[in-house]
């Protein structure tokens, strides 16, 4: 499934919408190590249309050496990737609802100076560590 939008991506990338096969397969390399957001974004766009076939669909046609994005095919890449509707927003309670609904007391967070606190003491520890080390190599 990614596979098939990463081709569709690809293909409306192009100024005409055509790929030989060698761009198109260098374009896909260079995608599919570029990471995990690449992934996850593709992922994301293959769940808004869950029975996504590029070739049974007419989303992509094959033309001599290479493969051309169709109408139809930009169009489903524009639906996937055109944002959601605005939620409903979510009624924010009352002060009085809040206090109601949470009667027992939330720890306060840690201050900023125990990070640094903690931060420093764990230096501390590493640089222990590395000089233990570089004595036991001698």
């Amino acid at each position: 499934m990614n596979f098939q939008v990463t081709v569709l991506k690809i293909l409306a990338a192009y100024p005409d919408g055509f790929a030989v096969m060698e761009d198109l397969k260098r374009d896909m390399a260079i995608l599919a190590t570029s990471g995990r957001d690449w992934a996850d974004r593709t992922r994301r766009l293959a769940a808004r249309v869950p029975d996504l076939d590029i070739w049974s669909q007419g989303l992509v046609e094959r033309i001599s050496g290479g493969w051309k994005i169709t109408v139809k095919g930009r169009a489903v890449l524009e639906f996937m990737e055109a944002r959601p509707a605005a939620p409903e927003p979510i009624p924010v309670p009352s002060v009085e609802q809040t206090v109601v609904a949470s009667p027992t007391l939330v720890p306060p967070l840690r201050q900023p100076a125990d990070r640094a606190k903690r931060r420093r003491e764990r230096r501390e520890r590493r640089r222990e560590a590395r000089e233990r080390a570089r004595a036991n190599a001698s």
